[in-house]
C-alpha cells in the first residue's frame, strides 16, 4: 500500500481587491446623490438578516431557525437548487459560518479492495481517508480539503458522524475513530489535533465517535467515556486539557449543550448511564439522574422547554425531567415506554426514538418511533395524543425499523427533513399534524440495514434562507427564500 500524506490542503483563492476611490477631480458635491443612492441600496439589502448555522442544530443548539424572509408555502414545481457538490460518504451534517460550508466525508484509500462501504455489521473494518471540506457558501466550490488516513472499526462505517463546530476563525471536528482536530476555518490548516483512543485510552463506541464538539468560551467540550473522563474540556486554542469529570463506560452519542435550568446556567450531558448537569467552567457536578441505555444508545439531543427536559431512546422510551427553582436535582416527571420489547410495531403508549430528533413544544413532546409512527405525547403525563405516518412513509406502513426524521422549528412552524429526502413544512399541536408543503430535495442512497431500504441519516443545516443537506454522494444547497 502506498503511503498517504498526513494531510492534504487546497489553498483558498485570494480575496477580491478593493476598487480605487474616484479621482480627486470628481466633485465631492456631485458624489452626494450617488452616495445617498448607494447607501439606500445597502440599507435595503441589509434589512434581510441572515444567521449562520455554525454547529449541530444551529447557533444555540436548540434546533430553532430564526431567519426571516422564508417561504410560507413551497412552490408546486419544486424548490430552486442553488448548487450541488459531489461528496464522499458519511453522516456528518454541514455547518455554515462566515461564508463557508464545513462538512466531513470519507474517501476510499485503495479502491476497489478497500472500498468504503456502509453496513450494519458490528465491526465494519475499512480503510480510507477522513476529510474535512471547506466549501464556498455562494457557489458550492471547494475552497480547501484537510484529509488524513483512518482505518475504521465501527458499525455503519461509511464515514464521519459528527457535524463540525465553527467558532470564529477555527473549525473543530471529531472523526469516527476519535480523531479530534482544530483547523483554520479559512484554509483548513491544522492548529492542533488529538486522538481520544491514543491519549485517553477511550473505547471506540459500537457506532463510532459521534459527539458534536461544543465550544463554551475558550473551552472545547466532548464526551470521551471511561472512568473519570466521561466529559473532557480542552483549551480550544491549544488543545490542552482543562478538566475532566464523571464516569461512563459508554459515552453515548448525544450532543452536550449549555442551558439555564433551576436558575443555574449549566452544561447538560447525556451519556450511556444517565443525564447530568455540570458547572461549565469546572466540570463540577450539579445533578445527575441515572438512566442506563442499552449498548449506550443515548443519541437524541435533550430538548428543553421552560423547566422541563426530555430525551428518548430506542429501548427505554421517553423520559421527562422537571426542574424547580432553587432545587438542583430534577425530578422524573414521567417515563413513557412503549411497554414490553420495543422491536414490535404499533405500541399504544409512548414512542421509541433511535436516531431522530425529539421536540418539546407547547407542553407536547413530538418524536418518531421505530417503525415510523410520528407521535405526540402529553407533556404532563406522557400519554400519547395522536399518531401519524405522514411525515415518515407518507401514509403507508413501513416494513423496516429505525425510521428517522429531523425537526427544526421556524416561528410557529416545524420543518421536517425525513430519511427519504423530503423537506416538509408543517404545524404541530396537541390537536394533530397539519402539513403545509412538501418538496423532495435529495435522493436517499444508503442501505439502512442488510441491503434494505435507501435512507438519508444526516441532519441538514439552515442558513442564508437556504437548506443544506447531504447524502453519501453529494451535498445540495436549496433556496427557501420568499424572494430571490
Amino acid at each position: 500500500m502506498k503511503s498517504m500524506p498526513r494531510s492534504q490542503h487546497q489553498p483558498a483563492p485570494s480575496a477580491v481587491g478593493i476598487q480605487p476611490l474616484p479621482p480627486a477631480s470628481f466633485s465631492r458635491f456631485a458624489c452626494r446623490p450617488l452616495l445617498r443612492a448607494l447607501l439606500g441600496l445597502w440599507l435595503a439589502g441589509s434589512c434581510v438578516w441572515a444567521e449562520d448555522w455554525p454547529q449541530w442544530r444551529g447557533a444555540n443548539r436548540d434546533g430553532v431557525w430564526r431567519e426571516e424572509g422564508i417561504l410560507e408555502v413551497f412552490p408546486t414545481n419544486g424548490l430552486p437548487v442553488r448548487w450541488r457538490l459531489a461528496l464522499g460518504a458519511g453522516f456528518s451534517g454541514p455547518a455554515v459560518a462566515g461564508g463557508r460550508v464545513l462538512v466531513m466525508d470519507r474517501q476510499p484509500q485503495d479502491a476497489p479492495d478497500t472500498e468504503v462501504k456502509t453496513t450494519w455489521d458490528f465491526r465494519d473494518k475499512t480503510t480510507g481517508l477522513e476529510r474535512v471540506l471547506g466549501v464556498d457558501e455562494a457557489t458550492g466550490k471547494i475552497l480547501w480539503i484537510h484529509a488524513y488516513p483512518c482505518k475504521y472499526s465501527a458499525a455503519y462505517g461509511s464515514g464521519p458522524r459528527a457535524t463540525p463546530t465553527v467558532r470564529g476563525d477555527r473549525v473543530y471536528t471529531l472523526g469516527t475513530m476519535g480523531d479530534l482536530r482544530c483547523l483554520a476555518a479559512a484554509t483548513g490548516q491544522p492548529v492542533w489535533q488529538k486522538n481520544l483512543v491514543q491519549e485517553y485510552g477511550a473505547k471506540v463506541p459500537q457506532y463510532g465517535f459521534a459527539i458534536q464538539p461544543l465550544v463554551e468560551g475558550d473551552q472545547l467540550i466532548l464526551l470521551v467515556g471511561g472512568a473519570g473522563q466521561a466529559v473532557v474540556a480542552f483549551d480550544r486554542h491549544t488543545g490542552r486539557e482543562l478538566w475532566k469529570a464523571l464516569d461512563a463506560a459508554e459515552p453515548g452519542y448525544s450532543a452536550p449543550l449549555i442551558h439555564t435550568l433551576a436558575g443555574q446556567r449549566q452544561l447538560i450531558v447525556w451519556h450511556g448511564g444517565g443525564l447530568a448537569g455540570l458547572v461549565p467552567e469546572t466540570g463540577q457536578l450539579r445533578w445527575s439522574v441515572a438512566h442506563p441505555t442499552y449498548v449506550g444508545l443515548a443519541i437524541t439531543t435533550p430538548t428543553i422547554e421552560g423547566d422541563r427536559l426530555a430525551v428518548c431512546s430506542q429501548y427505554e422510551g421517553a423520559l421527562m425531567l422537571q426542574f424547580k427553582p432553587g432545587v438542583a436535582e430534577p425530578e422524573i416527571l414521567w417515563k413513557a415506554s412503549t411497554g414490553g420489547a420495543p422491536e414490535k410495531e404499533w405500541k399504544k403508549a409512548g414512542f421509541n426514538t433511535t436516531l431522530s430528533t425529539v421536540l418539546l413544544r407547547d407542553n407536547c413532546l413530538y418524536g418518531v418511533s421505530l417503525y415510523g409512527e410520528f407521535c405526540c405525547l402529553d407533556g404532563q403525563n406522557g400519554a400519547r395524543l395522536w399518531t401519524t405516518l405522514a411525515p415518515t412513509s407518507g401514509g403507508t406502513k413501513p416494513k423496516e425499523r429505525w425510521c428517522t426524521v429531523f425537526m427544526v422549528t421556524h416561528r410557529d412552524r416545524v420543518i421536517i427533513f425525513n430519511e427519504l429526502g423530503d423537506l416538509i413544512l408543517c404545524r404541530l399541536s396537541a390537536k394533530g399534524y397539519e402539513e403545509i408543503s412538501r418538496a423532495h430535495i435529495l435522493d436517499p442512497d444508503m442501505a439502512s440495514s442488510g441491503g434494505g431500504r435507501k435512507v438519508i441519516w444526516s441532519h441538514p443545516a439552515f442558513a442564508n434562507r437556504s437548506v443544506y443537506a447531504r447524502n453519501d454522494h453529494e451535498m445540495v444547497c436549496v433556496s427557501l427564500a420568499a424572494k430571490p
